[in-house]
């Protein structure tokens, strides 16, 4: 991984993200999951693991089969695997709409094609992994909704895929953020979007 990375919506205001318009039913379904990618799971994944809701987050890879679902051949950008992550949250507390509004703003660029910054290949693809038909017609709702209101200079590319499988990643990679802070890829590109999250969203974050 690179040790810088571009994230246009860190510079756009929270008001300029519109609500989801469409949203999945907010209560009685019991803890969801949700898979997405956007560039480094690392990065990723720390901004999720903030949000009050969130019961956890693994990083790990979708969009290929099993026996590449390892980091090694990951990164090759061969596998059709994507570093992502898969969030469990409660939806009483934070829904699917508000995750992909802080996914679309503040964890990633959704207008890059296959890279992030200087990550480049279809491994740091912007992807929604939708695991029903709810899911993705809320997420495609969502990018024309983004689109209409004009909030990107260009349009959003985030792909939208069918879960297949999630396959977790090796254990060094779970939590690094949090338990390496003063990396300098860390530094350089997880903590920007930390920061924004908690300027952003302070009404989301988890109690202190």
């Amino acid at each position: 991984m690179s040790t810088s990375c571009s994230v246009s919506g860190m510079n756009i205001p929270r008001d300029r993200f519109p609500v989801p318009g469409h949203d999945l039913a907010p209560e009685g379904q019991g803890l969801q999951k949700v898979t997405l990618a956007g560039g480094c799971f690392w990065c990723v994944e720390a901004v999720f693991l903030t949000l009050d809701g969130v019961h956890k987050v693994i990083s790990g890879y979708a969009g290929g089969d099993a026996d590449t679902a390892n980091y090694e051949a990951v990164c090759t950008g061969q596998t059709g695997h994507a570093e992502a992550v898969e969030i469990e949250y409660d939806p009483a507390v934070i829904s699917y709409g508000e995750l992909l509004r802080v996914f679309f703003s503040v964890a990633h660029d959704p207008t890059q094609l296959n890279r992030q910054g200087n990550d480049q290949g279809s491994q740091y693809r912007s992807a929604i992994f939708y695991a029903t038909p709810e899911q993705r017609q809320v997420a495609e709702d969502y990018i024309r909704q983004i689109d209409e209101a004009g909030v990107f200079p260009d349009p959003v590319v985030t792909s939208l895929e069918p879960l297949r499988a999630f396959y977790a990643a090796e254990e060094y990679h779970q939590n690094f953020a949090g338990r390496n802070p003063r990396q300098p890829y860390i530094m350089a590109v997880a903590e920007p979007k930390l920061k924004k999250v908690r300027e952003v969203y302070p009404d989301r974050l988890k109690p202190v």
